[in-house]
């Protein structure tokens, strides 16, 4: 019967499927206890292993037995067979998708990101996450155009695209202008070794690590637990500051102001003391030293090292705090602390009196000052006009005042000083 070879040849498929998988399984579990590759090649290949081999042998299954119970060429036989294609382009775009990603995932397994000097590792796996990428754009874009392919009238539509390629790629290219030189940036990044995965970066005045690089954008984990999103292209063409550029090791400075009465000495063993007792510091360097004194202060600068950033972040809060304890319990005077002097009001000094026979003034001097003295001193003439008309009242009271000798005394007397008042 036409049904039963169908139902048969679909149940073997299934039933093909399920032991060709756990067999598959048992041989690579078998391997996976003795090595770490296999035991990642089963949990990222399981799946798309089975639906593989799954959707195979049914489209093999469905067109050996079909035309036996349909006939050839049967209604919607097109239809079927394009779905059926379709079905085996995506699950091989995926298993080939998932082949990629455990080749690049088992090397990155040879390269560990948590040791101390990690920056060839950290090199890599920067450009293992780019190439990654690349690989699942290059997949998709292949099965999505073998899909297409498919399809009848898409050679016309291709041709008609290929005609106008010259137009549309220009258009394209201003349109997609940011979008493709972010693209280019990422690979250049990846490739450049300029930035890396964890490496520690100061970025719009925000201190942070680099947490992923895509074709498009940088994600940088700032110290608060933010995450600052920035273009590719900002790496490209903005400056900024790679603490792990070269190694993970760094030096830090604490600097502090204190009174001109420290001891530069005793400071010093006491910050081997504090060094003695952790381990953060990375026995390079510790260095103590007073770089200014003006202002009224004593500028006192450590510096010292550690591992990496986040040690040495730890360490400088470490060692100004011991050290502001340490000034304040046995070296008090060291404290800074603003001076005022207070100064008494100077006695006010009187002028000595200058004589009137100083040479300096207008009226002193020897013959020439007397004779300036009596030239502004003397009496001055009076000049009376021509006598005016007699009038009743006014002629009276003038003619009084003429007769009247107190009247030119007491005139003389007030400009040159000569008489009695």
């Amino acid at each position: 019967m036409p049904w039963i070879q169908l139902l048969v040849s679909v149940a073997a498929a299934v039933l093909l499927t399920f032991v060709v998988s756990a067999v598959v399984g048992l041989v690579v579990g078998i391997v996976a206890k003795r090595k770490d590759w296999a035991k990642a090649l089963v949990e990222r290949m399981r799946r798309p292993f089975r639906w593989t081999l799954l959707v195979v042998l049914l489209t093999i299954a469905l067109r050996t037995s079909l035309p036996a119970l349909l006939g050839s060429p049967w209604a919607g036989e097109e239809a079927v067979s394009q779905l059926f294609r379709c079905a085996v382009i995506v699950v091989v775009a995926w298993f080939v998708g998932a082949l990629a990603l455990f080749f690049e995932d088992l090397g990155l397994a040879r390269y560990r990101v948590d040791t101390a000097d990690n920056r060839v590792a950290r090199r890599v796996r920067t450009q293992v996450l780019i190439l990654r990428r690349l690989t699942m754009v290059v997949v998709v874009v292949i099965a999505a155009g073998a899909v297409l392919l498919g399809f009848p009238g898409v050679e016309a539509v291709g041709a008609s695209v290929l005609a106008s390629a010259g137009l549309v790629s220009v258009v394209a290219g201003l349109a997609a202008q940011s979008t493709l030189a972010n693209v280019f940036a990422g690979i250049q990044l990846a490739f450049s070794d300029a930035i890396r995965i964890d490496d520690v970066v100061v970025v719009e005045g925000q201190w942070g690590l680099i947490e992923e690089i895509t074709l498009s954008y940088v994600v940088v984990h700032i110290w608060d637990d933010r995450r600052l999103v920035l273009p590719s292209t900002y790496f490209t063409t903005t400056p900024f500051e790679n603490w792990t550029r070269r190694n993970s090791e760094l030096l830090g400075a604490v600097e502090l102001d204190l009174d001109w009465r420290v001891d530069p000495g005793a400071m010093r063993a006491e910050l081997d003391r504090i060094l003695a007792g952790t381990d953060l510091w990375d026995r390079r360097t510790k260095v103590l030293q007073v770089t200014d004194a003006t202002g009224g202060w004593v500028r006192v600068r450590v510096l010292v090292t550690a591992k990496d950033a986040g040690t040495l972040f730890d360490l400088r809060c470490l060692v100004r705090e011991d050290l502001v304890s340490w000034l304040h319990r046995v070296s008090p005077q060291a404290v800074p602390r603003t001076r005022v002097q207070t100064v008494e009001a100077e006695p006010e000094t009187r002028r000595p009196a200058r004589s009137t026979s100083d040479s300096g003034g207008l009226f002193s001097g020897e013959n020439a000052g007397s004779e300036r003295t009596q030239l502004f001193t003397q009496a001055i003439p009076i000049q009376r006009d021509a006598a005016p008309e007699p009038r009743p009242y006014a002629a009276t009271m003038g003619a009084e005042h003429e007769s009247d000798p107190r009247v030119d005394e007491g005139f003389d007397g007030g400009r040159g000083g000569g008489g009695d008042r």
